[in-house]
């Protein structure tokens, strides 16, 4: 990736909800009028889940033993497969009018005199003649011919605002109220969750997602998804053999008490490395498909999650970052390029992953970011942060088409400080998913749910 230049207000956002994260280690001050991040406050516990293979930072377990939460993780496992929402976020504010440019509009490239893009360059999209995808985002474009993305060309809500750290709360929480400490995917686990799975949330940047800070039950985070089996001065064949010889002895009754202990701990051992197996060696989780090569650890998070998926784990809610950074004042051209190309194509090779597993029609994928960018470029090759932006839904159940119209870029479409007038609400989006994937009611999570129309976004 290249290095990006941002706006003060999105390098101190960033610290700021980093600190945050690490509840119960202290916060930094935040401004007058700026929202706490959801989650602030909750306590931060370690676990190592055996029966699951991960170390967990586990968050609102309040006085849960970790027998119980290990208990509570297996109990959930047994149970049916449930629907899984993957909620994926383009840090500070993906530039919209690039996503989905409009080429054939003459005020585009009167805007954008050196940011347009090339006339003809990406695939066509097919809900609306008038724009085109950016090439980075081919991958999406073929998912789309597939009638497996829901996107959202003009995304966003009423008075916006422009600041990172608010705008971003907003999505987070579901709600335009600065005042919420819970995200909008932690309160619908309140709903739906139990006291002692925190897999049921699961955040796999290694912090606390925001969106899913919950008030009741337990939610986690992991860094990634692998392990490996240590042996002592023992390595490759011979201690391959030597695992799998311990694990006879481990099966065999022993009338000695100590040598009773010892089997059943050779046992418990084999078990876990037997599990574990799909998510062991040097390159970590072995798919059926490949991922993007890269150093930034995003391809391989999709890639574990599949893997956690196929292997029965109990996730219903899912956060993570998508690579690259979007706070574009300077110099967007490569910089945008570089994060969506990467995001694409390993977002298609999660799908294609899902698919070859057969897991598709279980888990669907929200693409979004806190607002889009000002349509006219600016003098440093780069765009100012603006209003409406560009969302997608994306997997084997999504209805296809698109949500809310592009408005266009004369009087009409743009707002009196040259941003994109949202033609759909996040909250209603929102609301969709909760009631079309989730089988929540809306009105139990997002505030004022009733006065926003639901989208199709589920076939």
């Amino acid at each position: 990736m290249t290095e990006c230049r941002h706006c003060l207000d999105f390098s101190r956002t960033q610290l700021l909800r980093r600190a945050a994260a690490e509840a119960g280690r202290g916060l930094p001050a935040i401004e007058p009028g700026m929202p706490l991040p959801a989650g602030t406050g909750l306590s931060r516990r370690s676990f190592l889940a055996k029966s699951a293979g991960l170390a967990l930072a586990v968050y609102g377990a309040g006085s849960l033993g970790l027998r119980q939460l290990e208990e509570g993780i297996a109990s959930a496992a047994a149970g049916p497969a449930k629907t899984v929402l993957v909620s994926i976020f383009l840090e500070g504010g993906a530039d919209g009018l690039s996503l989905l440019y409009p080429d054939g509009d003459p005020l585009y490239r009167k805007l954008r005199p050196k940011l347009a893009l090339p006339a003809g360059a990406g695939p066509a999209f097919a809900a609306d003649s008038r724009l085109r995808w950016h090439p980075a985002l081919a991958p999406l474009a073929q998912l789309d011919t597939e009638g497996k993305v829901v996107s959202l060309p003009a995304v966003g809500y009423t008075h916006p605002d422009q600041s990172h750290f608010t705008s971003r709360h907003y999505w987070e929480v579901g709600a335009t109220d600065q005042r919420l400490l819970t995200g909008w995917l932690g309160r619908t686990l309140d709903l739906v969750g139990t006291m002692d799975n925190p897999l049921q949330g699961l955040s796999l940047d290694g912090q606390l997602a925001p969106a899913l800070a919950s008030s009741k039950v337990p939610v986690a985070a992991i860094e990634g998804v692998s392990y490996g089996f240590w042996t002592s001065s023992v390595w490759g064949q011979v201690e391959e053999r030597m695992l799998d010889t311990l694990a006879h002895f481990g099966a065999a009754k022993r009338s000695d008490p100590g040598l009773e202990a010892a089997s059943a701990i050779t046992m418990e051992a084999h078990r876990l490395r037997t599990q574990l197996l799909p998510f062991s060696g040097d390159k970590g989780v072995t798919s059926p498909v490949a991922y993007p090569k890269s150093d930034d650890a995003f391809p391989q998070r999709l890639a574990g999650l599949a893997a956690l998926l196929a292997a029965g784990l109990p996730l219903r809610c899912v956060a993570l970052s998508a690579p690259g950074a979007y706070d574009t004042h300077a110099d967007q051209a490569g910089d945008l390029a570089d994060g969506l190309t990467l995001t694409a194509q390993s977002l298609l090779a999660f799908q294609r992953d899902l698919e070859a597993r057969g897991l598709a029609d279980r888990v669907l994928v929200h693409v979004w970011s806190e607002f889009g960018r000002r349509a006219q470029e600016n003098g440093s090759a780069g765009t100012d942060h603006g209003a409406a932006g560009v969302g997608f839904v994306l997997g084997s159940q999504a209805a296809g088409g698109s949500v809310g119209e592009f408005p266009g870029l004369d009087g009409t479409g743009l707002d009196e400080d040259g941003n994109v007038r949202a033609t759909a609400d996040f909250r209603g989006v929102y609301s969709a998913l909760l009631e079309q994937w989730l089988g929540v009611d809306a009105e139990r999570v997002i505030p004022g749910a009733k006065a926003f129309a639901r989208p199709t976004l589920v076939r």
